[in-house]
């Protein structure tokens, strides 16, 4: 694994995070929310340690993975950031995010909650938690075909947030959703801003919003997003893991 970044490597990065941020900075200007009100979370899945490295210098404090072995790897390496874990998660994966990250955006169901709260308790740690919320509803072929990008739906969110709040170990803070393929990602996080809402008035402290990515940030900022996790716009094109 790549540890040290080139000089070129470390411009492409730096030019890179000007652009987001400027992109981030110019979307809360047109939402009319405070150019501060919105982190970024750097999602390096399948790059090296060495751009995990690099962005920490360039004042990144949020990072994220989507993969258990990919956390796992680069988290003790750069233990003085906030690790997020953004992609689904298995229950016998539980111990091992809850040992590397903070947050875990990706809470889905009650056998996920308890091995969670399991692990925490026996590790010492809190973990905050989003739920991940299905808009499948938005999107012309998941409602087809019935596939979804993963969530609860949204009339299972107060019963999976209760369970959640009441969990020794773990910290209710909010939702997270991925836009539907070929959705209208307005429209998508629109509904997703709804069901945050009705999270709020019954756990108030549960007021993160994780939504938008490189191709639809500004849609996510529009709507009320707290949180964007960004790859592509960041590190560029991946390369795809075996």
């Amino acid at each position: 694994m790549t540890t040290t970044s080139t000089p070129g490597r470390e411009a492409e990065l730096r030019d890179n995070l000007s652009a987001v941020r400027e992109r981030i900075r110019a979307a809360c200007v047109a939402a009319g929310r405070p150019e501060d009100a919105v982190t970024l979370v750097a999602i390096t899945k399948t790059f090296p340690i060495s751009d995990v490295r690099a962005l920490t210098e360039l004042g990144v404090r949020d990072l994220g993975e989507n993969r258990e072995q990919e956390l796992k790897a680069k988290a003790p390496d750069c233990p003085d950031v906030t690790w997020h874990f953004v992609g689904q998660l298995q229950s016998n994966k539980a111990r091992s995010v809850v040992r590397n990250a903070s947050v875990l955006h990706s809470v889905d169901r009650s056998s996920l909650v308890k091995a969670l709260s399991r692990a925490a308790v026996d590790e010492g740690r809190v973990l905050r938690c989003l739920l991940q919320v299905s808009l499948a509803e938005y999107g012309p072929e998941e409602a087809a075909t019935g596939r979804s990008r993963g969530g609860v739906e949204p009339a299972a969110v107060p019963e999976l947030a209760a369970e959640v709040a009441a969990a020794e170990g773990l910290e209710l803070g909010g939702v997270m959703a991925v836009a539907p393929l070929g959705s209208d990602p307005d429209e998508a996080f629109g509904g997703l801003e709804v069901v945050a809402c009705r999270l709020r008035s019954e756990h108030p402290g549960a007021d993160w919003i994780s939504a938008g990515m490189s191709g639809d940030l500004e849609a996510a900022i529009r709507r009320g997003a707290t949180h964007v996790r960004l790859g592509r716009a960041l590190l560029g094109t991946r390369t795809p893991l075996g």
